[in-house]
């Protein structure tokens, strides 16, 4: 008796029904991929497969999203749960039966998030995929908007460099919506939800929308500046702060209190008659941070390829704006420079200041910045962009030497992510290396520390 790929169990000499059945699943997959249409043969061998080991049929029907099946199964929430992740238990016994289990499920995840198709996507299809994306990174060990760098989630996750590749396809839906329309419509727009893509193709778009487009446009973007700024507060006080001043008497309040110390100063007056402990003076902590004032100099390229590192350096020096003692200036350019400090604040004003695209001049960032520092030993200046500034880039590393040179902290930084990627031109990576002042990984969680660590 041969094994029916159905789930029957075979004759004493027939094939491995486990591994007949996870390949069923998977050639069903491939199939859907890269052809998109419907193999009945594999189709039917899969519904066989998924209904012979327990699961719903729902996890062969592409239009039916993953939040609709745990919705209708909440039994499976957790085995999506780092279902792509290593197995721990590699050298022990296989479970086979587990294996074609875990093989439909990821079949669902892996179908619905790259099988995207070619035609016009509505609000609700790209909100129900990156759903789908979200329940991908959760399968990969990560949380949602991970592995796509959305509202800084900054999880260590590479996933083979899966990320960019998600960032892509959610791009390309962003791009085959009829996004202008969707925002004219109250009820299409409320279904958005906001992600890097989306907020980048309204930055690009704004000047062409008016009236309730405009209005819904600014409400997205309002809303994502928001997320990603209660993540970077979060951070930025999370990260390191300045030494204890000593010089500044504690506060006499009862929380600073230092017990340990008031005792041990106190106990030659302990009475052994009384059994107890008369006390002189009381001794406090010193709770007040060492703060000089600083000049924090963020200059960043507006070009097409940073807008991530647009919204994340715009959030961040607002957040360091509002620190004491910090006095922050924002400046943008591509082939021009514009001084965006007086709205540095709001990032949500400054980013509707800017227009993304077009080339890079920085020596003329660098002739605005330059006249900005007042005490050098106590001004940092950071410098986000890929630095691919092809004829001006002699001009432009004189200028950033000579700003080093006169005590200013310089810190090159190739991207301000949430995943970290950067690119950044070799000639000035090798010459920031030379200068003392290599590039800052790209991970919005390392500027943080570096900024915080300077700053107080």
């Amino acid at each position: 008796m041969t094994e029916d790929l159905t789930g029957q169990p075979p004759g004493p000499a027939g094939p491995d029904p486990y591994d007949n059945r996870r390949q069923v699943l998977y050639w069903r997959l491939l199939a859907r991929l890269f052809d998109g249409e419907e193999q009945p043969a594999l189709e039917s061998a899969s519904l066989g497969v998924v209904e012979g080991i327990g699961l719903p049929s729902a996890l062969l029907d592409p239009g039916t999203s993953l939040d609709s099946v745990v919705q209708r199964h909440p039994e499976l929430a957790d085995e999506f749960d780092g279902l792509m992740t290593p197995d721990d238990d590699a050298a022990g016994s296989r479970d086979r039966a587990a294996e074609v289990r875990r093989a439909a499920l990821v079949s669902k995840v892996l179908l619905n998030v790259f099988a995207t198709g070619s035609s016009t996507v509505t609000a609700e299809q790209l909100a129900r995929w990156q759903s789908d994306a979200g329940w991908l990174e959760r399968a990969l060990g990560g949380t949602p908007g991970g592995l796509r760098g959305g509202r800084a989630a900054g999880a260590g996750l590479d996933a083979g460099g899966l990320g960019p590749e998600l960032a892509a396809i959610e791009a390309d839906l962003v791009g085959r919506m009829r996004l202008r329309e969707v925002l004219a419509d109250p009820a299409l727009a409320a279904r958005l939800t906001p992600s890097m893509s989306l907020i980048e193709q309204l930055l690009r778009d704004k000047g062409n929308l008016s009236g309730v487009a405009l209005a819904n446009a600014k409400s997205l973007i309002r809303r994502y500046v928001d997320e990603v700024a209660e993540v970077l507060r979060t951070q930025v006080e999370k990260a390191t702060v300045g030494e204890l001043d000593r010089s500044v008497p504690p506060k006499r309040v009862f929380r600073n209190l230092d017990l340990d110390r008031t005792i041990w100063k106190n106990l030659t007056n302990w009475s052994p008659e009384e059994e107890r402990l008369y006390v002189d003076r009381l001794y406090y902590r010193h709770t007040v941070r060492r703060t000089t004032p600083q000049r924090l100099i963020v200059v960043v390229d507006q070009s097409g390829s940073m807008v991530d590192s647009m919204v994340n350096c715009t959030v961040l020096a607002s957040i360091f704006a509002g620190l004491p003692k910090v006095d922050v200036h924002l400046i943008a350019y591509d082939t021009r420079s514009i001084d965006l400090t007086p709205w540095v604040h709001d990032p949500f004003d400054v980013l509707l200041r800017t227009n993304l695209g077009g080339g890079n001049d920085g020596p003329v960032a660098m002739a605005m910045a330059r006249p900005k520092i007042a005490e050098p030993k106590n001004t940092v200046m950071v410098w986000i962009s890929d630095f691919y500034e092809f004829d001006r880039s002699q001009p432009l590393f004189e200028g950033i030497e000579a700003v080093h040179r006169s005590g200013v902290k310089f810190i090159p930084v190739g991207s301000v992510t949430s995943s970290g990627r950067q690119e950044v031109n070799p000639w000035f990576r090798e010459r920031f290396k030379a200068l003392g002042t290599p590039v800052v990984s790209g991970h919005v969680n390392k500027l943080v520390h570096e900024l915080k660590t300077f700053l107080t």
